[in-house]
């Protein structure tokens, strides 16, 4: 376990150190790319499903750092009636996580990108907004916050997938992020998986981690050079 300060706040976070065959042709010692992982509202309640997602994705040659940001307000869970005021809090952690992950050792600070989930997704998008050093979003099922549908900043190459029967972020959400991308001409890809609610299961959540893993290929693997910026849907 590692750890950062925020707010005066001791901020845990669990390190998975990239592996797998992309980390090993570019040999020991190499600086990788790296990934925040920020989980839901529900915080560590299903811990073990976030470590699972972080594993597979240090399989593929990222770091991957699962961040605690619930540390900052002292928090397992979130409280809902403390949501709007503790919003900002997580987000300034989440922008010094940002810069922790930058300098960790082995890690190349030119690809850093966030994967969140729903709360953590919305975290994302507000440090996105001004901290470019975040160079890829991957949302799931994520509300995208009012000041931002209003203020309408650039984002990062962005990875969108939501289920269509989601009670808890309706999936207008996702088609507003998408507006948003659109208008701006950023490189973006959404999938909206037909009957899913909030959380992806069976053969949706095989295909998003697929998804993942192209998705991120594209836009932090230095072996792939994307140019100008593209959609694209499914």
């Amino acid at each position: 376990m590692q750890s950062f300060t925020s707010g005066g706040r001791r901020i845990e976070v669990e390190w998975f150190a990239a592996s797998g065959s992309f980390a090993e042709a570019n040999g020991k010692g190499t600086s990788r790319p790296a990934l925040l992982l920020l989980h839901g509202a529900d915080g560590l309640s299903f811990a073990e499903g976030y470590r699972l997602a972080a594993r597979t994705i240090a399989a593929s040659g990222y770091h991957v750092a699962f961040v605690h940001y619930l540390d900052r307000t002292g928090d397992r869970r979130v409280s809902y009636t403390r949501l709007r005021q503790d919003f900002p809090l997580w987000a300034e952690t989440v922008r010094e996580a940002v810069a922790w992950l930058a300098d960790q050792p082995g890690t190349d600070a030119q690809r850093l990108g966030i994967v969140g989930i729903s709360l953590g997704a919305a975290l994302a998008f507000t440090t996105a907004a001004t901290e470019p050093r975040v160079r890829a979003i991957v949302d799931y099922f994520g509300p995208l916050p009012e000041e931002l549908a209003r203020e309408r900043p650039r984002l990062p190459p962005t990875l969108i997938l939501h289920g269509s029967a989601d009670a808890i972020v309706p999936v207008s959400h996702a088609r507003a992020l998408e507006r948003l991308l659109q208008e701006q001409g950023t490189a973006h890809e959404i999938k909206i998986y037909e009957g899913q609610g909030h959380g992806l299961t069976g053969p949706a959540q095989l295909d998003a981690a697929a998804r993942v893993a192209r998705f991120l290929g594209q836009h932090l693997q230095p072996a792939v050079a994307v140019s100008g910026t593209s959609s694209a849907r499914a």
